[in-house]
């Protein structure tokens, strides 16, 4: 049996028991397993992790782990440059587009409120979540950690919480987006743009208060659901509001 020491920083604390946050502790192994394969047997998905070092000089996942060896593991860095290290993916993503898994639905609209690109369906298995992950570079938000620790699978968060409001704050701290929000511009249904629309164009389509005391309104080009700024468009923006008060 050989040993190494492991310390893992920051939110990487949050997959481990209580006796292994934030603190140096011995793993046993035997042969020369990667280093990938040791952090996931600790119960971090590789998909939260962008730094390694072992023995202090950054290594890849694909590093035999060492008897005595040290090893600090560092969550992913979307907002600082390490670009003079070993980074684990190609780089961080800086347009962020999001697939979620089921659970997470009422995560979807409200990231779809907030204007970000969001795909969601209550019927996805993993392996579709994957496919679109990878074939069309979005990073998969989810609560299974299962999902995040596939070896195809580049990017990827596992929501802390429970609460899809403060899901969605978590979301937005993590990935550093204060500045990327666009509010109402998506479908919070379907995820398509919105466009504005004529209201002699979709009239046929309106209750008689709503042709009475609204004007301008915007269409999704996708389902062709109509948006106005009604009462429900009052009730997001104080919502939004709220949320940015939090992240200021």
């Amino acid at each position: 049996m050989q040993v190494a020491v492991f310390r893992f920083y920051e939110e990487l604390n949050d997959f481990l028991p209580e006796k292994r946050k934030k603190v140096p502790f011995v793993y046993n192994f035997r042969g020369t397993p990667s280093v990938k394969d040791a952090i996931e047997a600790l119960g971090v998905p590789h998909v939260e992790v962008d730094l390694i070092l072992v023995n202090g000089i950054s290594v890849g996942f694909d590093y035999a782990l060492q008897n005595n060896d040290y090893v600090s593991v560092y969550p992913v860095f979307e907002t600082l440059d390490i670009s003079n290290v070993s980074h684990l993916r190609a780089k961080p993503l800086r347009e962020f587009r999001f697939v979620l898994d089921v659970h997470l639905g009422k995560l979807a609209r409200y990231l779809r409120m907030f204007g970000f690109d969001t795909l969601y369906r209550n019927d996805y298995e993993d392996r579709e979540i994957i496919r679109i992950s990878v074939d069309e570079h979005r990073v998969i938000l989810t609560r299974d950690l299962g999902i995040l620790k596939v070896k195809t699978v580049t990017h990827g968060y596992y929501i802390r919480n429970q609460n899809p409001k403060v899901q969605l704050t978590e979301v937005l701290e993590h990935f550093d987006l204060f500045h990327a929000v666009k509010p109402f511009c998506r479908c919070i249904k379907c995820n398509e743009e919105l466009a504005i629309v004529s209201k002699d164009k979709i009239i046929h389509q309106l209750e008689p208060l709503t042709r009475q005391y609204f004007h301008e309104f915007y269409q999704c080009s996708g389902c062709g659901t109509i948006y106005w700024e009604g009462s429900h468009f009052e009730r997001m923006k104080d919502f939004i509001a709220r949320i940015n008060m939090r992240l200021t």
